[in-house]
């Protein structure tokens, strides 16, 4: 079990927290058993709080933080910047974990952090580099492409079971852990909401409650809840134990899943005896049978991990992004003419060579050159065609952006493949991103130019169909 000091930036909307009295707290976790801290570099003054902590202890605690950068491009000095705002903050020679969060995967710039971060961690400012937030495309992508993540930290809860499908399959295969989120759902998964009245977004105090009731309404509403927390309570009754073990510990009882991040409200409230408790619960057949029942009650919550932060419905404090980022850059480059012409560039030295755009919108039709898994001079996604696929299918969603469109726009596209083994690996992607769409499409066996290329795909789109 972690403790979570997200927390920590809540309290500090009434006034900075006293970083003495805040990191005291974190000892007493800490002497109670509770050595791992998860923060990130945005939790307010929660990395130096953790500092002082770890000062005091001489390093037996971990501090696992992450960095969520600002939309767009970045260096190798900015990256290394942040990584040395936060290790001195935390008063530490190396990050235990770094991970980092991707705002989306269709401005390539994402993929540059994290080749920065790898070196910095062969360098050793970083222990062990992780993942938050990435759904299990992109986790496969990053893992197929040799960067060496050990963790995604990602939303899981008896309220949201996303994780538990393509995730869990995906770090089975790649031997990642999860570090799972949200798992008291800010507390509606606890005693004091049984039986409660809904008491509406005015009715909630904290950024996390006011969160996680998007949760509840996107899985059905607060009546729908009520069962949930009869079934949690059942069988916390039946272990004499809290509704929060129970919670916490089905969640960590599944596979993949390394730990479970409390959250402590510093200096206030940080259940550290219930918490103890999780230690020596085990749930039998029984208990997750009802849990499941229960559970599976529930409408699913929308998309895969992370989605919350990169589509509607936005499952945040605010229903929206406006307290994360404050816009989106273009994913590429955009240059005009000639003529009526817009054109899009994404870099790759073909584009120069070769004298072709890799998208062109005239009027309100766009038209995507073939791409292929090339981000600079790297192949992403490895030998692995369906990792190749989506990072390409993330290419042609950058140019269509860039250029005043989207994937929903596109009513053509052409695949090709020089070996037709992987027709149904880059099939299957190609459906899960279009299966929506549902565009016109032909895939046929070609020879590619360039090593190690599995797949290229050209596109059509116009705008606002």
């Amino acid at each position: 079990m972690l403790t979570g000091l997200w927390q920590v930036a809540d309290l500090e909307r009434e006034g900075p927290l006293e970083v003495a009295d805040a990191a005291a707290a974190m000892d007493a976790c800490a002497e109670a058993g509770f050595t791992t801290f998860d923060m990130a570099d945005h939790y307010g003054s929660a990395e130096e709080i953790a500092g002082v902590c770890a000062a005091r202890r001489g390093g037996d605690v971990q501090l696992l933080t992450k960095w969520t950068p600002e939309p767009g491009p970045h260096t190798s000095a900015t990256v290394r910047e942040a990584v040395e705002r936060s290790l001195e903050r935390l008063r530490a020679d190396a990050i235990d974990l770094l991970q980092f969060h991707a705002w989306r995967y269709a401005d390539p710039s994402w993929l540059d952090c994290l080749f920065a971060l790898q070196e910095l961690k062969e360098e050793g400012l970083i222990r062990h580099l992780g993942l938050t937030n990435f759904d299990a495309v992109h986790l496969d992508m990053v893992l197929n492409t040799g960067i060496k993540a050990v963790s995604n930290q990602i939303c899981c809860s008896l309220l949201d079971g996303r994780a538990s499908g393509a995730m869990t399959e995906v770090c089975v295969r790649h031997g990642v852990q999860l570090l799972a989120y949200g798992t008291l759902a800010g507390g509606l998964l606890t005693e004091a909401w049984l039986g409660a009245d809904d008491p509406g977004p005015e009715g909630l105090q904290t950024w996390s409650e006011m969160k996680y009731r998007r949760f509840v309404e996107a899985a059905g509403g607060w009546e729908r809840l009520q069962p949930l927390l009869a079934a949690i309570r059942a069988v916390a009754e039946k272990h004499a134990v809290s509704m929060a073990n129970v919670a916490a510990r089905a969640v960590l009882d599944r596979p993949a899943v390394a730990g479970v991040i409390i959250g402590a409200r510093l200096g206030r409230s940080e259940h550290i005896a219930d918490n103890l408790r999780l230690a020596s619960l085990r749930l039998d057949a029984e208990d997750r049978e009802v849990l499941a029942v229960a559970s599976g009650a529930m409408d699913p919550i929308p998309g895969d991990c992370g989605d919350e932060y990169r589509r509607p419905p936005y499952l945040t404090a605010a229903g929206d992004l406006s307290h994360h980022v404050g816009g989106f850059p273009s994913p590429y480059p955009v240059h005009h003419g000639p003529g009526s012409r817009t054109r899009a560039g994404s870099g790759t030295v073909w584009e120069e060579v070769a004298g072709f755009s890799r998208a062109v919108r005239t009027g309100d039709h766009i038209a995507v050159s073939g791409t292929t898994a090339t981000h600079g001079d790297r192949l992403i996604g490895g030998a692995d065609p369906a990792a190749q696929t989506h990072f390409v299918i993330d290419k042609i969603e950058g140019a269509l952006e860039a250029l005043g469109g989207k994937l929903e726009d596109v009513y053509r596209t052409r695949i090709f493949i020089p070996k037709l083994a992987d027709w149904e690996p880059v099939a299957r992607a190609h459906g899960q991103r279009f299966g929506a769409i549902r565009p016109a499409n032909t895939l046929v066996q070609a020879g590619l130019i360039g090593s190690g290329y599995l797949v290229e795909i050209e596109a059509e789109a116009r705008v606002g169909s």
